[in-house]
């Protein structure tokens, strides 16, 4: 670890221009305190797929001029802006909206939601195609003006940081794609909302809205880091969304996706709170081309609190997820925390459950395709758990192999499970940064 000399630049907009402001930190106030710079940190040796090979470092290298500092949306893409092509760290104080002025803002001249819905109701559109028109090509015109406001894209070498405890992203879309070695820690990051989403009468028998944005993508992007971030839904949980055309509204998508030949990545001390399609490692069945001999992924120490499904859905990947803790809480939606797909070799080694008892324990996996894992030494309810067996016991009709057909090296501590749920309770999210 380095400590860091911590000058740094502060992006202001003025008058609509940006402007980059040199600002000096206490260095003497860091020392005093004896503590690691986190901004300056670096993946640990053995700490996952992530430390492979050169490892991933960041932003660390960072001279004074690729330091800034930002408190809002605009002076955050304009750090990214200023970052690419050299080592750089962005430090984000307080929180930042992507989406303070609303949805309006984003919304296309004469887009009209009450027409909308009036004109594509299935009782007077029907349910056999889908949505064309004036109100359907504003509605995507929004939405497209929605997508450039919002996504962020991240360039390599670079550390993004939350200063303090209370730093955080509300609303955006934060695109880690095609760039290598990218370090993401210690925000709350607010899964963004989608304004528009698209009616789609024919996806079903009942049709259904489809939403965009996840909150962080890793797209065709190598050696990253995601460590002690909170993601959630936040303010918008998918029980406050409305229902149209007999339908929820839905306006969320993920909350961490892994996709399209991105490889070499560990996700740590990350709580995943309250969402229903959270963590996605390979997004098609059809992209094997791409995927294959990638995805390489290490889960450890991270909550999965009040989730739904996909903690992780994995396809091709080879992916460890050890020492993870999954909280069911009464009552909420469940489908399942391990999907299984297509020629995924997935590792889930002393990992820790507490499941309510409307949950069967065989939920905990899920067959997509047929691809054999690894599940050792996990436990349920405080209980060792041979997951497999179980689930086999208790859905006959979907037969899951056990063994996938390697064993991971890159772990660095690995605890006994019963000591997770106070342990990540405790140590993993925004604000607990060591």
């Amino acid at each position: 670890m380095r400590t860091s000399t911590c000058h740094g630049r502060v992006i202001a907009m003025l008058a609509g221009c940006t402007v980059l402001v040199l600002a000096a930190t206490g260095t003497a106030q860091a020392a005093a305190h004896h503590r690691p710079d986190p901004t300056r940190q670096t993946l640990a040796a053995q700490d996952g797929w992530a430390s492979e090979g050169t490892g991933t470092t960041g932003g660390s290298a960072a001279d004074a001029d690729h330091v800034f500092t930002v408190t809002t949306w605009a002076e955050f893409k304009a750090a990214l802006t200023a970052a690419a092509g050299a080592p750089s760290i962005i430090r984000i104080k307080g929180v930042i909206d992507a989406t303070s002025e609303g949805c309006a803002s984003f919304e296309a001249p004469g887009y009209d939601f009450d027409r909308y819905l009036a004109d594509y109701d299935p009782a007077v559109w029907g349910m056999d195609k889908e949505p064309a028109g004036e109100q359907e090509d504003l509605r995507a015109a929004s939405a497209a003006n929605q997508k450039l406001g919002i996504m962020a894209f991240v360039p390599a070498d670079t550390t993004i940081v939350g200063v303090g405890e209370n730093a955080g992203i509300r609303g955006g879309s934060l695109q880690i794609k095609g760039v290598r070695n990218v370090i993401l820690r210690n925000l709350t990051i607010e899964a963004p909302l989608d304004c528009f989403p698209a009616w789609d009468p024919t996806d079903g028998a009942t049709g259904a809205w489809n939403s965009e944005y996840d909150a962080v993508v890793v797209y065709g992007s190598q050696h990253v880091w995601v460590d002690h971030n909170t993601l959630t839904d936040g303010r918008y949980p998918d029980s406050t969304l409305p229902s149209y055309f007999g339908e929820i509204y839905q306006q969320h998508d993920g909350l961490l996706d892994i996709v399209r030949g991105a490889d070499l990545v560990t996700a740590s001390w990350n709580v995943l709170r309250d969402h229903d399609k959270t963590l996605m490692i390979g997004n098609s069945d059809s992209a094997g081309a791409d995927d294959r001999g990638k995805l390489r992924v290490t889960l450890h120490h991270n909550h999965f609190d009040g989730v739904v499904e996909r903690a992780p859905r994995v396809r091709f990947g080879k992916v460890d997820a050890y020492n993870n803790h999954f909280t069911v809480t009464p009552g909420q939606k469940y489908g399942y925390s391990f999907g299984i797909g297509i020629e995924s070799q997935l590792v889930a080694e002393k990992n820790s459950f507490s499941l309510p008892p409307s949950v069967r324990t065989g939920a905990v996996l899920k067959k997509w395709k047929e691809a054999p894992l690894t599940a050792t030494g996990n436990y349920v309810n405080g209980a060792p758990t041979d997951l497999i067996a179980v689930h086999n016991a208790q859905y006959p009709a979907e037969q899951l192999a056990s063994g996938a057909g390697w064993t991971p090296e890159l772990r660095t501590k690995v605890n006994d499970p019963r000591a997770l749920p106070g342990l990540v309770t405790r140590k993993a999210g925004a604000g607990k940064v060591c």
